[in-house]
């Protein structure tokens, strides 16, 4: 079935609970009221009703493919991309200092959601890239915000977090993979990393990977983790991309669902080292990765709410179609569709109910996420 953004519940989170006039009183903010926000969500609703949602069934029935080295996406996915940065839509939220537009996380939040509800899997790869961005530019050295901010918040590059090894799990102390510092300041990085969401693909032109490492004498446990961009192609001093950089995709999973989102096993330095560059200082890359994780963390809530109205909007159509013996409240005397049954609107209610208290939650939050990074008063 088709997906239906629920703009009127949205703007009345944005209006009434966020309260983006507010917002709008913020530093940078000046031009981004209800009109504003009105606007973005009704451009937004379309291309992903129009565009990205027609793909969710695809992804599940043609998945991501992994081949000599190289991953395919599902057919479309590559071209809905294009369109996805064509419109602007990766630098929603981000400074326009680097080409983004500049709006509060309070819009950018609902048009997360519309993204997730309408191809979750296809989502994925903007996600990631936003931690990656909201990493650079709080924790990057000015030389790697310029070098790689920009063309990440176009969505011309796509962004990796690269935590998770084959012995760590979620334990980050057992990270083993290393890095080895070079007389030019760069670093070479070696070791494998699991479970990397979108961490090969055919949709962007460059792929920049935020890898936890151990630099040699560095202090045991996650006291002695850092951080480095190590990005799929080097780029020279024009911007330009150079040559292929030794990191490289092994395999992909085989997964139950999100099929089409491609998780690949990242292997790094098999070939003299990765050419890895330091985010901020040694050691305390846990502490910059962080940013990149609540990131993901709050995106993550955001998928959970967008599945939420996806399976909802599913769920209601099936109870206006489904007949299904006569209600128990004699409101009629035939077999009628279920959504006429007290308890089946119970449901629906309940699963309603549910979902739009997280949507108002969650607008909430990237309102006092506006403030806390934009308020003049600290």
């Amino acid at each position: 079935m088709s997906y239906t953004a629920p703009i009127k519940d949205m703007l009345f989170d944005i209006e009434h609970l966020a309260n983006i006039g507010e917002i709008a009183k913020l530093p940078g903010f000046e031009d981004a009221g209800l009109e504003t926000a009105q606007a973005v969500l009704e451009e937004c609703a379309r291309f992903n009703q129009d565009v990205i949602a027609p793909l969710n069934v695809a992804g599940d029935r043609n998945p991501s493919s992994f081949k000599d080295g190289a991953v395919t996406t599902t057919p479309g996915f590559k071209e809905a991309f294009a369109q996805y940065v064509a419109g602007g839509w990766q630098g929603l939220q981000h400074p326009a200092d680097f080409g983004g537009q500049g709006l509060p996380k309070t819009i950018g939040a609902a048009c997360g959601e519309m993204l997730n509800s309408a191809n979750m899997s296809f989502a994925l790869c903007p996600l990631l890239s936003d931690g990656a961005i909201e990493a650079l530019l709080t924790a990057g050295s000015d030389e790697l915000k310029a070098t790689y901010l920009e063309k990440l918040v176009s969505g011309q590059w796509t962004g990796t977090m690269n935590l998770t090894e084959p012995q760590a799990g979620s334990d980050l102390a057992m990270v083993r993979s290393r890095a080895e510092p070079q007389p030019d300041g760069t670093y070479k990085v070696f070791g494998t990393k699991i479970f990397i969401t979108y961490g090969e693909h055919d949709m962007a032109q460059n792929i920049v990977h935020l890898v936890l490492a151990r630099v040699a004498g560095a202090p045991e446990g996650v006291k002695g983790i850092s951080l480095f961009v190590v990005p799929k192609f080097l780029v020279n001093k024009d911007g330009s991309l150079g040559e292929r950089n030794d990191v490289h995709c092994v395999s992909i999973e085989h997964k139950m669902g999100i099929k089409a989102s491609p998780t690949a096993v990242l292997q790094y330095g098999d070939h003299g080292g990765a050419i890895g560059y330091l985010v901020g200082q040694e050691n305390r890359g846990l502490e910059y990765m962080f940013i990149m994780m609540n990131s993901a963390r709050y995106a993550v809530g955001m998928q959970g709410i967008a599945i939420a109205e996806r399976a909802y909007q599913h769920a209601v159509a099936y109870a206006r179609e489904r007949v299904q013996s006569r209600p128990v409240d004699g409101s009629m005397n035939t077999s009628a569709p279920i959504i006429h049954h007290p308890d089946v609107k119970r449901m629906l209610m309940t699963m309603r109910a549910y979902t739009e208290g997280c949507r108002a939650m969650s607008s909430v939050a990237a309102a006092a996420y506006d403030a806390a990074h934009h308020h003049p008063d600290a």
